[in-house]
């Protein structure tokens, strides 16, 4: 298995770039819509809410494989269309529709977690901020969005594991990912061996990412493991059971 290993190794460094490409552009362009369509979402306007609430079904009740189709071969029906708004371009290149459909199903998902933590943030602090005479930009800036992305965090974190993971399938239109390459050696040698290298570069990409995010995620927790900090929350408890 080492000189597998050692045989395509060039082949599979390309792949984990491209791997990396398909994760972290969509999950970073998802977090730029994901935030205003989270707080649009949580509007009382049905009209407002609808839209938002149908894409995000659609996008977390359907396989990702399937929306990947859709964006593929499906834009090829309307090649004369698109070629007359100049978008052909875009939607011949497999990797730009992998990236499209990867984006839209993360934005999904990152609606609705951004939505969990605005929802869970305290409603003490924000009439706080009224009474203090916060304008509803300056609350959001101060108060609300670091709470929510301080809860929201973790969930974030394990959508950009599952972005990479679920990326995988971007290899059945034809893109040279991990898998992509994975594929084609084992076509050109049918050694079992070349998949346990793959999952094993998938396992070490995760282990790295885990770890980076824990260490983000205990800077932006910093304040909550001071010793001082602890002692009052236990308070709080105490109090709060009583």
């Amino acid at each position: 298995m080492i000189s597998l290993a050692l045989e395509y190794s060039d082949k599979l460094l390309m792949g984990m770039w491209v791997t990396l490409q398909l994760t972290l552009i969509p999950v970073l362009l998802a977090a730029c819509f994901a935030l205003p369509l989270a707080v649009l979402r949580r509007k009382p306007n049905l009209w407002v809410q609808a839209p938002i609430r149908l894409f995000v079904s659609f996008f977390r009740g359907t396989p990702l494989l399937a929306q990947l189709f859709l964006v593929y071969y499906g834009s090829g029906q309307f090649r004369e269309e698109l070629s007359a708004l100049g978008l052909w371009w875009f939607f011949r290149e497999p990797i730009y529709c992998a990236l499209l459909a990867f984006t839209l199903n993360s934005t999904a998902y990152q609606i609705e977690i951004m939505r969990g933590g605005l929802q869970s943030v305290n409603v003490g602090e924000i009439e706080a901020g009224l009474a203090c005479g916060m304008t509803p930009l300056t609350l959001h800036r101060r108060i609300i969005l670091p709470n929510a992305y301080r809860i929201a965090f973790p969930a974030l974190g394990n959508e950009v594991i599952l972005m990479l993971k679920g990326g995988a399938v971007a290899s059945v239109i034809t893109i040279l990912d991990i898998m992509g390459h994975t594929r084609r050696a084992f076509s050109q040698t049918f050694d079992i061996n070349i998949y346990f290298i793959a999952a094993i570069l998938y396992l070490l990409i995760t282990t790295l990412f885990v770890l980076f995010w824990r260490t983000l995620e205990g800077r932006l927790n910093h304040h909550l493991n001071r010793p001082e900090q602890r002692t009052v929350i236990a308070a709080r408890g105490v109090t709060a059971v009583n």
